[in-house]
């Protein structure tokens, strides 16, 4: 089915691993603790962005005076904490399972370096992949095409010979901006 493709990019968070319960938990945890709320709709529509994006929605929704990379730090810090203990792998990961060492494959991801390889490493499969492109590695993040072409990248590979396999809306349209095709996991 992917054997017109040169290399395979992951989405971590929601894609290959099942974080989302737990970054949800931690995001209840820290605001808690200052009173704040968020809207989880449009929590939803900003997965895929860096936590200090989300950090910056939420503290423009409460109009509250916080600093977003502090925020972002602790829900981080909270978060890395309790994934090691909960995080389980999607069903999607069978696929990278039966393309390692056939082609090339990558995770573009919105969270922070240290947050996706030591899951990754956690769950014992970041050896399956070339390369692992996170939120401090880009300057300009998803929806902007970045995560993706340094994927391609870092894989050796030309952005169009590449399928991106993602869960959120931003994570497609980059996928579409850096001239890939995208598959849309939440239609799987």
């Amino acid at each position: 089915m992917y054997e017109r493709y040169a290399g395979l990019i992951f989405d971590m968070d929601g894609t290959i691993l099942d974080t989302e319960p737990t970054h949800r938990k931690a995001w209840d945890d820290v605001l808690g603790r200052y009173g704040l709320r968020y809207d989880l709709q449009a929590m939803i529509a900003l997965n895929g962005s860096p936590t200090w994006r989300i950090a910056q929605s939420i503290i423009e929704l409460n109009q509250a005076d916080f600093d977003p990379h502090l925020l972002a730090n602790e829900k981080t810090a909270l978060v890395k904490s309790m994934l090691l203990d909960t995080v389980r792998p999607l069903p999607l990961l069978e696929v990278v399972k039966e393309w390692h060492g056939r082609r090339p494959m990558s995770v573009g991801t919105g969270s922070e370096s240290v947050l996706a390889e030591s899951l990754l490493n956690h769950l014992g499969v970041r050896h399956y992949f070339d390369a692992v492109v996170a939120a401090d590695h880009v300057k300009h993040h998803k929806p902007a095409p970045d995560t993706f072409l340094l994927c391609a990248e870092r894989m050796g590979v030309e952005p169009s010979r590449c399928v991106v396999f993602e869960d959120a809306d931003f994570g497609i349209q980059a996928a579409k901006s850096a001239g890939m095709d995208a598959v849309d996991v939440r239609l799987l």
